[in-house]
């Protein structure tokens, strides 16, 4: 495939168009808005201009209506300061009163920024440009005590720009039990850097209270997701091509006016090169993503379980391409994908530096649970820039009105389409699927080398040595798919069988050890967003530490249980993956 003369100028012009009519005509996009139904309509639109068949879904969705708040400081050194503030999404309403309390600067706002602090009662100030993201940061900061928060946006130290945002940490809509457990419980205000580092300065010279309003709707309404799937000839597999259409206050350019024209675009080139594909492609564009938590691609994992369980093959997830001033490449998947991404950048890169990661549960990764692996790639920063704008690595602008039409670096925009459709056109035109285990294990078999001092008394040898044998049983496949995926490139037809045969196990192996590598909850259910274990290979055993710190007693005895059976699952994981692996190897051995 020419990825130049397919993503050229041509293309370019079209997601520009794209993106200008979104930016004046649908600014705004919240889920459960009228603008955001509009939007839906007009990505239906598109997708059906492409020659797909668009469904716009109509689902209930607990989304939330922000409006400014009033934060007003009583200082030791300046008296008394009203502060431009705006109320964040799902923060709990103050009320007429508002509350008041001593502040407390908790730096990032993570455990460890806790740690000399009693906030009891107190109102933090925390940074949202460090991990853990906001909702993590809310969820911990009522763990300790605190009565409210104020959280200090990005940017440059000068920067004015105040943040939209979410703290709602159950991840879609929630359950009965997560509606009780994991929804926010403080009010929480977003102020602009500028004022956050006044703040901070202030708090040098001598106690500062703060007295904090929030305004905000939090309820049920309707919103849209819209799907479309270009199905390929003799297979019921598919890559899933996916990023939210829904948005904050402005034009929202970079988040998601982009993302959302080149899933246009992309729906465009599949459908004229469907005759070459392998397996299908599915297209969502999501919502309730800012306001909701994930609300809409957690839906579409949920009604389409069975389907994806037995036929997805990935999940691109584009949000945010050609953010203004990027110059280096950053690409991002579960270990299993590695492999083809750094093959595929490495080709089609040249010059351009870059480096990949393995990502953890942020964005629309919804299908953590369903198994399915996701993989993402977009403009980064370099050090030094975001060293200046207090790590804004998705450009100053994120999440407030200043994110215009010029935020998007638009001669970077060619290459972000070939990068996104080279990933998925090799998925879905390898006879065998370009996944690999290798790395899986590796990472799985690393993370347990770190915790095998500490988990001593937990029996983490056993897993240790579990994984070990997974790895070795990984290389046998990786030569397994090797050879077989020659054999049908050579035109071989006795080697399709057995490619279909690797395919079914590659799909499985993702369906047992992804949500075992990627989560605490597991298949069926969702963790808290950007909850802190999450930050970790094999997260369910993240307070393995913990325990071994722990004197004997009831919170020792507490824990040893949990783990003890966590040990157990992983076991018991990556015993079913070796099984999986021998059997589909002895399955393809005749004829290899």
């Amino acid at each position: 495939m020419n990825w130049n003369e397919a993503f050229g100028e041509a293309a370019v012009r079209r997601v520009k168009a794209d993106v200008r009519h979104i930016c004046d005509q649908i600014p705004s996009r919240l889920a459960g808005s009228d603008a955001g139904r509009r939007m839906a309509e007009y990505s239906a639109a598109g997708l059906r201009a492409a020659g797909l068949e668009a469904t716009v879904h109509e689902i209930p969705g607990l989304v939330s209506f922000p409006e400014r708040g009033r934060l007003a400081l009583h200082t030791a050194v300046a008296g008394a300061i009203d502060i431009e503030c705006n109320t964040l999404g799902h923060s709990v309403q103050t009320g007429p009163g508002g509350i008041t309390g001593e502040l407390v600067d908790a730096g990032a706002g993570g455990y460890g920024d806790y740690a000399d602090k009693d906030v009891t009662g107190r109102i933090v100030l925390v940074e949202l440009s460090y991990h853990p993201g906001r909702h993590e940061k809310q969820r911990i900061a009522a763990e300790k005590g605190a009565a409210g928060c104020i959280m200090m946006n990005w940017g440059p130290p000068e920067s004015a720009v105040l943040p939209y945002g979410s703290v709602k940490p159950a991840w879609g809509n929630p359950t009965p039990e997560t509606f009780r457990d994991e929804m926010a419980v403080l009010p929480c205000v977003g102020i602009s850097r500028a004022d956050g580092l006044r703040l901070r300065g202030f708090l040098d010279n001598g106690k500062v209270t703060a007295d904090l309003h929030t305004r905000v709707e939090n309820g049920w309404r309707p919103v849209h997701v819209t799907t479309a799937d270009l199905k390929a000839e003799g297979s019921d597999d598919f890559v899933v091509i996916g990023g939210h259409q829904d948005s904050w206050e402005g034009p929202q350019a970079t988040d998601n006016a982009a993302g959302n024209a080149c899933m246009l675009e992309l729906a465009r080139f599949f459908t004229q090169h469907r005759a070459r594909l392998r397996r299908g492609v599915a297209f969502g564009f999501w919502t309730g993503h800012e306001t909701g938590t994930m609300v809409g691609s957690t839906w579409y994992v949920d009604s389409q379980w069975e389907r994806l369980r037995r036929h997805a093959v990935g999940y691109l997830q584009i949000d945010q391409p050609a953010c203004a001033g990027t110059t280096r490449w950053g690409s991002v998947s579960n270990s299993e994908l590695r492999r083809l991404m750094q093959e595929v950048d490495s080709s089609m890169l040249g010059d351009v530096p870059r480096a990949w990661r393995r990502t953890v549960k942020v964005g629309d990764a919804s299908f953590f649970g369903v198994g399915v692996p996701m993989f993402a790639g977009q403009g980064v920063y370099t050090a030094d820039e975001l060293k200046a704008t207090a790590n804004a690595n998705l450009g100053w602008w994120h999440h407030s009105t200043e994110n215009t039409f010029d935020k998007i670096e638009w001669p970077a925009m060619a290459l972000h389409l070939r990068l996104y459709a080279a990933y998925v056109w090799r998925l879905c035109t390898a006879p065998v699927i370009p996944c690999e285990f290798v790395s899986v294990a590796a990472d799985v078999e690393t993370r347990l080398v770190e915790l095998q001092a500490a988990g001593a008394s937990l029996d983490i040898e056993r897993a240790l040595t579990k994984a070990r044998a997974l790895k070795d049983a990984a290389r046998r496949l990786d030569d397994a798919c090797a050879r077989v995926t020659a054999q049908c490139e050579a035109g071989e037809a006795a080697a399709e069988p057995r490619a279909a045969h690797l395919n079914s196990a590659l799909k499985k192996l993702s369906r047992l050890l992804l949500p075992m590598c990627g989560t605490v909850k597991g298949a069926y259910g969702h963790d808290p967003y950007a909850y802190t274990p999450q930050t970790t290979m094999l997260p369910s055993l993240y307070d393995v530490p913990r325990f071994a710190a722990l004197a004997a007693g009831e919170p020792r005895w507490l824990l040893e249980t949990r783990l003890v059976r966590e040990i157990n699952r992983i076991c018991d994981t990556l015993d079913d993956a070796g099984e999986v692996i021998e059997r589909v190897l002895a399955d393809t051995a005749t004829g290899g």
